[in-house]
C-alpha cells in the first residue's frame, strides 16, 4: 500500500487500490563484481575428501570453476556430474587428452599419494597447471621430478596446504608478524586420530605403495608445514625423532603408526611434535610460545572448527576465531588460480612440498637409527 493509499484507508475505513513504487537507491553500496573470468578446473580423484570438502568448496570461489571430473568409476562420475553441472567426464584411461581441451585451466590431484607423481607430470605434459593433494610424493625424487615436469612444461605447481590459506592460522600468522607473542621461542605440534583398517578411506593409509609413509607422511606433515609456516626465514639444521609405534598392532605391518620427532632451527628455536594413527578423539594442536605471549590452537588444522587461545601479554586469556575455517578450500583454489593468471604469487609451491618431504624423510633416518641427530640445511 503507497503512503497515499494508507491515508484514503485512514480517513475512509476502506482499503483503497494498492500499487508497487520502486524507491531510489539509498547510499553507495559495495556490490561484489560478478565473476567472468573464473578458470575451469578437473578433479582427479572423487574419493571423499574430493567430494565432501574439495568439491563444495568451488561454490563460493571467485576466480575457479569445476569443468570436469576424472575418475575410475564411470557411474559416480556421472552422478556428481548431473549434480554440479560438470559434463566433462574422463576415465584413468583418456586422461591425457585432458590435453585437447580448452576448458580445462587447472588440475586438482586428489588421488593416494602414490598416484600423485604420476598424474601430476601427467597434467603437466598436457599442458594445465597442477595443484596436488599434501603430501606431494611418494619421496623426495619423485617431487623433483614433478618440479622439473612443471618447469619444462612452463605451467604452475602448487601443493594443497590448505591451511595456509585458513583464516584463523592466517591471524595466527598475521600476530606473529606483528610481534604480539615478542620473539618466538618454542613451537610444539601434535596431530593424530585411530586408523580404522576396514574404513576404506584410512585402508589405503595403511598400505606403503599408496600412503608413501605412515602416519607422519599424512597427519603429522600439517604440524610441520603450520609451524614453518610461522618461520619465514629459518632453516633446519638439525632433526631427531622416535617411533613410537605400539608393538603387535597388526594395523601397522607397511607403515609406522606414530612418531615423535624434534627441528631444530638455525635461529635456536625448537619445534617439537607428534604423529600418530592411535589417537582418539581427534587431535590438531599448535601452540606457539613466545617471549611475551603464547598462542595455542585447538583444533588447529581442521575442516570447519579452528579455535585460537592467546595468553599473556598482560591481558586475561582469551579463546576466539576470526573466520569459518571452511573458508579454506575456496581461498586455497583461488589463490591457485589467481597464481596461475600471473596475477600473485603461488604461496604453495612445489618447491615446499619437496622440502617438507626432506624433513620428514630426515625424520625417518633419525628414527631408523634409534633416535640419532641427523644434521641438516633446508631452507624455510
Amino acid at each position: 500500500m503507497t503512503w497515499a493509499g494508507a491515508a484514503a484507508f485512514a480517513a475512509s475505513g476502506k482499503l483503497a487500490a494498492q500499487t508497487a513504487e520502486g524507491q531510489p537507491l539509498i547510499g553507495d553500496p559495495s556490490l561484489p563484481e560478478i565473476p567472468t573470468n573464473r578458470l575451469g578446473w578437473a578433479i582427479v580423484g572423487l574419493g571423499t575428501f574430493a567430494i565432501g570438502q574439495v568439491i563444495p568448496g568451488f561454490a563460493t570461489a571467485r576466480h575457479s570453476r569445476i569443468t570436469a571430473f576424472v575418475s575410475g568409476n564411470p557411474e559416480k562420475a556421472r552422478t556428481l556430474g548431473s549434480r554440479y553441472n560438470v559434463d566433462r567426464l574422463y576415465s584413468y584411461d583418456n586422461f591425457d587428452t585432458i590435453a585437447n581441451d580448452p576448458a580445462i585451466d587447472c588440475v586438482y590431484i586428489v588421488l593416494p599419494v602414490g598416484l600423485h607423481a604420476e598424474y601430476t607430470i601427467r597434467a603437466l605434459k598436457a599442458g594445465k597447471h597442477v595443484l596436488c593433494e599434501k603430501p606431494m610424493a611418494s619421496t623426495s625424487q619423485e617431487a623433483e621430478a614433478m618440479i622439473a615436469a612443471a618447469k619444462a612444461a612452463q605451467r604452475k605447481l602448487g601443493v594443497a596446504y590448505r591451511v595456509n590459506f585458513e583464516p584463523n592460522n592466517e591471524h595466527i600468522l598475521d600476530r606473529v608478524r606483528s610481534g604480539v607473542l615478542g620473539k618466538m621461542r618454542y613451537i610444539s605440534a601434535d596431530h593424530g586420530f585411530s586408523a580404522n583398517r576396514d574404513f576404506p578411506p584410512h585402508a589405503w593409509r595403511l598400505e606403503k605403495a599408496l600412503a608413501g609413509g605412515g602416519s607422519l607422511w599424512d597427519i603429522g606433515i600439517y604440524g610441520i608445514n603450520t609451524s614453518l609456516m610461522m618461520l619465514p626465514s629459518d632453516r633446519v639444521i638439525s632433526i631427531s625423532a622416535a617411533y613410537a609405534t605400539p608393538k603387535g598392532d597388526p594395523r601397522f605391518t607397511e607403515v609406522e603408526g606414530a612418531i615423535d620427532y624434534r627441528l631444530r632451527m638455525a635461529s635456536g628455536i625448537n619445534i617439537q611434535g607428534s604423529s600418530s594413527y592411535c589417537y582418539s578423539p581427534y587431535v590438531s594442536r599448535q601452540r606457539y610460545f613466545g617471549s611475551d605471549a603464547s598462542i595455542e590452537m585447538q583444533p588447529a588444522t581442521t575442516y570447519y572448527d579452528n579455535e585460537i587461545t592467546l595468553e599473556g601479554g598482560g591481558q586475561p586469556p582469551r579463546t576466539y576465531s576470526v573466520g569459518n575455517a571452511s573458508q579454506q578450500f575456496a581461498a586455497q583454489v583461488d589463490g591457485f588460480s589467481r597464481a596461475a593468471r600471473g596475477e600473485v604469487e603461488l604461496r604453495t609451491p612445489g618447491e615446499m612440498g619437496l622440502r617438507d618431504l626432506l624433513i620428514m624423510e630426515a625424520c625417518y633416518a633419525s628414527a631408523d637409527l634409534g633416535g640419532s641427530v641427523v644434521e641438516t640445511d633446508i631452507a624455510v
